[in-house]
């Protein structure tokens, strides 16, 4: 006979949440009357905010809840929902990730870093400069997740090492392991690869308005890295501030530890300078291949040039140059290659489910009418000067992030300030953009992001250190971007 029953756990009631809250929408609201689409995905988008905010089902399964609903409730046919799962954004974060592992893979991402570190000085402020200054780098091209997974041992070693000669804990720890996350996720927001987040934009941007120009590598580039830069700023400024208030020990003779570890890897092996050839190669075509349009000046891209503008895009080259590094012949390799397919498959494949997900959100979202009936909703929002509205965007997702999956936010998000940026006459770039930048500016909690949750699993970083100094980069966060909005943001992009 089975005994008594425990009490339930917060995840099952999540789970039936979902399922109950949106009943509860149908049942209890008719949002447009005579148009029950409408509400049909108003209930769907609720469920799945649920368990995306919960968690209560993995992320990757839950956004994989339109591909049933969608068809059933005949917001959308089942093919369409299931091509919108597999895209060119899609290709372009799959070639990019290879590329990102074809690093990882030959050690190159180390050596880079160690190069970086190794350049920039000993002393206490400088060594924070150069461990941010290689997260940062590495971040744009590489996950931010991986490029903290390796610099976290580097600088642990480092801090393990200053310990033992100055005979006791070290307190550059925090301030350095910080420096770190911060990197990671401050320089992810400089490229389109950057961030999940930035690919949801670029591909919500693309469904909602598939008129509307393209948002190139380039052009994000253009409007993202001045605002990727002056974060820097700031974060490593506050940082530095914090360790001339510790007592860091003594640095001295110290100075050549990170050259050490650089020359114990040797010269560059043949597959490494090939590896860092098709680096070089792939983000050399992604920045010259659209065009550029500066003011009056546009400088042709070799898309164009080629007569294959409307044919390839960011995600053709990333493929391309992906699939050169499995053909590259490699020595001391089971498969023979620069490239192959036992690394490949740490590819994180939930990624592409939880893209598909919320690609298929945004084009339920227009299909539906939800779009327009939110937009309709918060009209009155035109009464706010733009300069308030763009700031109180930044504001709430900033710090939704902070408690929330970042790409699930925007997933959410942005088909909804789109709406908002139509009823109130405004362009929907103006409230998309800074959402998108926003959701990588969650500074302060250790479930934030992926690198906070690594960094402060060390027990390095006190949790009250991370608030206190993750509030005020929030701040100043939300206000670079607002500025930047309303400054080059606006003429780049093509706002008016």
């Amino acid at each position: 006979m089975p005994g008594p029953r425990g009490p339930v756990n917060f995840r099952q009631l999540a789970i039936w949440a979902g399922p109950a809250a949106a009943v509860a929408v149908v049942l209890l609201t008719d949002l447009v009357p005579g148009e029950r689409q409408v509400t049909w995905a108003a209930a769907v988008t609720v469920w799945m905010v649920i368990w995306w905010l919960t968690e209560a089902l993995p992320m990757a399964i839950t956004a994989l809840l339109p591909v049933v609903a969608f068809p059933a409730l005949k917001i959308l046919p089942g093919a369409e929902v299931a091509g919108l799962y597999f895209n060119s954004v899609i290709f372009l974060f799959l070639g990019g990730f290879i590329v990102a592992l074809a690093l990882q893979r030959w050690n190159l991402h180390r050596r880079l870093a160690l190069l970086v570190i190794s350049a920039t000085g000993s002393s206490p402020a400088r060594l924070l400069l150069g461990f941010m200054l290689a997260s940062a780098l590495l971040s744009m091209w590489i996950s931010n997740t991986a490029t903290t997974m390796m610099m976290v041992p580097i600088a642990l070693g480092a801090i393990q090492r200053l310990e033992k000669a100055n005979g006791g804990s070290l307190a550059l720890a925090g301030p350095l392991l910080l420096g770190i996350a911060y990197g990671a996720s401050i320089g992810g927001i400089a490229t389109l690869i950057g961030t999940p987040a930035n690919l949801v934009f670029m591909r919500t941007y693309a469904l909602t308005f598939p008129e509307a120009a393209e948002i190139s590598f380039t052009a994000w580039l253009i409007m993202a890295l001045p605002v990727s830069a002056l974060l820097f700023i700031f974060g490593w400024g506050g940082l530095a501030l914090w360790i001339k208030r510790l007592d860091t020990g003594s640095l001295r003779g110290q100075e050549n530890h990170f050259a050490e570890e650089l020359a114990s890897l040797g010269p560059m092996s043949r597959e490494e300078r090939l590896v860092l050839v098709h680096f070089i190669v792939l983000a050399l075509l992604w920045l010259t291949r659209g065009d550029i349009t500066l003011g009056e000046t546009v400088v042709r891209g070799w898309g164009s040039r080629l007569g294959l503008s409307g044919y390839v895009d960011d995600g053709t080259v990333a493929v391309a140059v992906a699939m050169l590094l499995f053909i590259i012949p490699a020595r001391g390799t089971e498969s023979g290659r620069l490239m192959d397919w036992n690394t490949a498959k740490q590819l994180p494949w939930h990624i592409i489910l939880l893209f598909g997900g919320g690609f298929a959100l945004a084009r339920g979202f227009t299909t539906s009418g939800l779009s327009g009936w939110i937009g309709s909703q918060l009209g009155g929002l035109a009464t706010l000067p733009t300069l308030l509205m763009v700031l109180s965007v930044c504001l709430v997702i900033t710090f939704l992030t902070e408690i929330t999956s970042n790409t699930a936010t925007v997933q959410v998000m942005l088909p909804i300030l789109a709406a908002v940026a139509l009823e109130t006459g405004l362009h929907p770039l103006t409230l998309m953009v800074p959402a998108t930048l926003s959701a990588s500016c969650a500074f302060m909690m250790p479930i934030a992001t992926p690198p906070n949750a690594i960094v402060y699993g060390t027990d390095r970083i006190a949790i009250r250190d991370m608030v206190r100094i993750g509030l005020v980069l929030n701040l100043i966060g939300a206000a670079i971007i607002t500025v930047a909005v309303f400054g080059w943001g606006g003429a780049l992009t093509g706002l008016q």
